[in-house]
């Protein structure tokens, strides 16, 4: 396998967390313990449920939030080592929302190019050249260069987003709930553009969702987060098709069946997605797991080999 291009080595994010008006200050770990590498030309997913650390780790990743403890490596260089004028050059993010991503004020044009200012890239009719032809890459006509995001539907503004993160031919892309916004008939051409591009641009994506059929469709690997900590993690076919963690299977188990008529599943979590402030003991997941025995309460279990070319952090060898 090649050098890895984006690398998280024992990655800690906490923040100090005030609760009420005289409350004092309490620690919340939002990443504990995160290694991760990306590999050139593939796509990783990222699944687990909101206030996992998912976005926490995407800012990291990007160099928006330094960590509290660790490393991240970004094309064979610490990160904070590298300017922001370069960064913008390895890596963009696509966001979630387009609408609230884009500056109401600001046009098209305006936005695609921003990256390329911030870059140092030189302005007038050469940044208007790149504009035009990476709208033209994202499906665009070149006739909305002057309009604004309010102008544009949902998709439109997405493909805006697309051209604004790529304008710089970046390695990396984070591409954060791409598609969660957007209507369900909007959402497979957005899955499919990003796809083409992945291949006429050699990119490497980090997709961050929480719909299991988006991570099927594009990811090659799969990483599974749960209270800021990696639980699993393996070949995406492997991860989803024979889940090595009881949180894995049950987020499996829940993705939406293709055909139509069968109802929305549950989600059988048992018990509130825990306080993050206040984690449980040993293997976080506990409180919630089917499986739960006496060992999971006490000893917080590590990452280790399982069948199929997997890391899961479980202390029972099977789910079966």
């Amino acid at each position: 396998m090649t050098e890895p291009v984006l690398q998280l080595n024992n990655v800690d994010q906490t923040f100090s967390v005030k609760q009420g008006l005289f409350g004092k200050r309490l620690p919340l770990h939002a990443v504990s313990d995160v290694s991760m590498e990306l590999h050139r030309d593939e796509v990783v997913g990222l699944i687990g449920e909101s206030g996992c650390g998912k976005s926490t780790l995407a800012k990291i990743l990007l160099g928006i939030q330094n960590p509290t403890a660790g490393e991240v490596i970004l094309c064979g260089e610490p990160i904070q080592n590298i300017p922001r004028e370069a960064r913008a050059k390895r890596i963009q993010p696509i966001f979630q929302d387009p609408y609230l991503s884009l500056n109401p004020r600001k046009t098209v044009a305006q936005a695609v190019g921003l990256p390329l200012s911030i870059a140092g890239e030189p302005g007038g009719k050469t940044r208007r050249k790149a504009v035009l032809e990476m709208l033209d890459m994202v499906g665009l006509p070149r006739r909305v260069e002057h309009a604004y995001p309010s102008q544009m539907s949902g998709g439109q503004r997405q493909r805006v987003a697309i051209a604004r993160a790529l304008i710089t031919r970046p390695r990396i892309v984070i591409c954060d709930e791409p598609t969660s916004a957007l209507d369900v008939s909007i959402q497979s051409q957005i899955l499919n553009l990003l796809l083409e591009l992945k291949n006429e641009l050699g990119l490497t994506y980090l997709l961050i969702s929480h719909d299991l059929s988006v991570i099927k469709h594009l990811s090659e690997r799969v990483l599974v987060m749960y209270l800021g900590r990696i639980v699993e993690a393996g070949p995406t076919g492997a991860v989803l098709g024979s889940p090595s963690h009881p949180y894995t299977d049950i987020l499996s188990r829940a993705a939406l069946p293709p055909e139509p008529g069968h109802g929305l599943p549950k989600l059988d979590l048992g018990s509130e997605f825990p306080n993050p402030i206040d984690p449980p003991s040993g293997c976080a997941f506990h409180p919630r797991c089917p499986r739960m025995h006496d060992a999971c309460s006490v000893d917080r279990p590590q990452l280790r080999s399982r069948a199929g070319d997997k890391l899961a952090a479980c202390h029972l060898d099977s789910l079966s």
